[in-house]
């Protein structure tokens, strides 16, 4: 249990950073990683250059001084303002925020932009209502200062992780399951937000990889880019929609809005770019995560990398161990994959 003022609210109904359900997420590989990097590595700088889930930069939140945290969604971007941006809020007007919500009659509610496109697809179409509700109320109240910078971010957050959990999907936004009938599950939780201490600082930014790469020095990069053709941009569609509340018109069975925010490590120009990332990094150790799907037999599994590009890349930065691990990929498709192995690259730079 945890206090705010006179209440006590149980941790088991509120979110961490790694409950989510995302493609690549290395929360259960983080214990080996963490051990890599703090017996192969020194300083106290930590950039977390493609940070999805964020719980990279979670797990290692005791291990250095400075962080800076970035990718290219948006939905990942509040997110880690949500759970690590170091500015006050009002926890019992949170609560007493999404108590409310979830006494609301969800059957009386109107009709909005979320229950017309994904109700009885992605979600229960009064789950949609509601969720609709919520985000067009957030809006309202941080026009009108009903609540600050930090209570949007933690309470945006707050939706999409209590939306991640009940959509009707494999665990992705590419496509909703073809079921007879929803049940109603949506219940609005909130975050944990992250309390570092002071002498801690961080840094957060939506930008391309590369050209933030040419501005940021740092003693530590950590890299998992996305090797495969699977666009997370597409991937999560659902989600970016709802934290960017720009309300697109969406096409397709998908209900996906027009192609944006598409990632060059995608495409076969994705060994180019990894190289020009590298190349610009201003630090003294580079650590990359690495599968070996690029032997699936899917199209949109195989890697755009190969496991000897990204060794020869890093050996021309300086020495590089390897090291790997048997691990079973999270895969919502029906992509299999035999003897998968996870791989860390460890390159000390040589100035």
């Amino acid at each position: 249990m945890i206090e705010f003022g006179k209440r006590k609210e149980n941790l088991n109904n509120m979110f961490n950073m790694y409950n989510r359900r995302y493609t690549g997420s290395k929360y259960k590989l983080m214990e080996w990683i963490r051990n890599l990097i703090i017996n192969n590595c020194t300083g106290d700088t930590f950039f977390d250059v493609f940070a999805g889930t964020g719980v990279v930069t979670e797990y290692l939140l005791k291990d250095f001084k400075n962080f800076i945290v970035n990718d290219f969604l948006y939905s990942n971007e509040v997110i880690y303002k949500g759970f690590l941006l170091q500015e006050e809020y009002d926890m019992n007007k949170l609560i007493k925020i999404t108590q409310n919500y979830n006494n609301k009659n969800r059957e009386k509610l109107e009709e909005n932009y979320v229950s017309e496109n994904f109700g009885d697809k992605y979600f229960n179409r009064d789950d949609a209502k509601i969720i609709g509700k919520i985000r067009e109320d957030l809006e309202e109240n941080i026009f009108n200062k009903k609540i600050n910078d930090k209570e949007y971010f933690i309470l945006l957050s707050s939706l999409l992780f209590s939306m991640d959990k009940v959509a009707n999907t494999c665990g992705h936004y590419d496509a909703y399951r073809k079921i007879e009938k929803i049940d109603s599950r949506f219940k609005y939780e909130l975050i944990i937000p992250k309390q570092l201490d002071k002498n801690q600082k961080i840094e957060i930014y939506r930008e391309d990889s590369n050209k933030l790469a040419k501005e940021i020095k740092a003693d530590i990069a950590f890299i998992d880019p996305p090797y495969n053709s699977r666009q997370y941009s597409r991937f999560y569609h659902v989600l970016e929609n709802i934290t960017k509340w720009e309300k697109p018109e969406l096409y397709g069975t998908a209900l996906k809005p027009k192609e944006e925010n598409m990632s060059e490590y995608c495409k076969t120009s994705a060994p180019e770019v990894f190289k020009d990332l590298i190349d610009n990094l201003n630090v003294n150790y580079i650590v990359v995560t690495y599968n070996n799907t690029y032997n699936s037999k899917s199209s949109s599994s195989k890697n755009k990398i190969t496991l000897e590009e990204i060794k020869t890349m890093l050996e021309e930065k300086g020495e590089t161990k390897v090291f790997d691990k048997p691990y079973k990929f999270f895969n919502a498709g029906k992509t299999e994959l035999k003897n998968h192995k996870e791989y860390v690259f460890i390159t000390k730079v040589e100035k």
